[in-house]
């Protein structure tokens, strides 16, 4: 398989292995008109297997998204075919946004405009716990 290398754009790498597709729905990345890899289930030392995204564009990301979906992911920012910056992610203290209470009787479900704001509630579980009505979220 031959994927080719990006100049400008980012690559998001260390995504525990099966979670690349539902960060690639997460950030909304196939609503791009540009060049986007996904790469599941590579070889890797580290962690044995992995996925990978490539975004040949360079575009902002939620890494509140990526922390949310894998904490120890890593996003590279690829500029002219170099890497310039690689940030190391963790886990978000607050969702914003990223996902939605299930909770009906909470008042975002009559409440359309207002933000859901999760926070971050055990950090050894990755439990987020809605911030109006503590309703639990629901797990990837």
């Amino acid at each position: 398989m031959n994927i080719d290398s990006i100049r400008n754009g980012i690559v998001i790498d260390h995504i525990s292995a099966g979670s690349g597709m539902k960060l690639y729905d997460l950030l909304g990345l196939d609503r791009l008109d540009v060049s986007v890899a996904i790469i599941k289930n590579v070889v890797s030392g580290k962690m044995g297997k992995k996925d990978i995204i490539k975004v040949d564009a360079d575009i902002p990301v939620n890494l509140d998204v990526i922390g949310y979906v894998d904490p120890g992911a890593t996003v590279n920012v690829i500029r002219d075919g170099r890497l310039i910056e690689k940030k190391t992610i963790g886990m978000p203290a607050r969702l914003t946004n990223v996902i939605r209470c299930k909770n009906p009787r909470c008042i975002t479900s009559c409440e359309q405009e207002l933000a859901q704001v999760f926070l971050l509630t055990d950090a050894e579980k990755k439990e987020y716990r809605c911030m109006y009505c503590e309703t639990k979220a629901s797990v990837l």
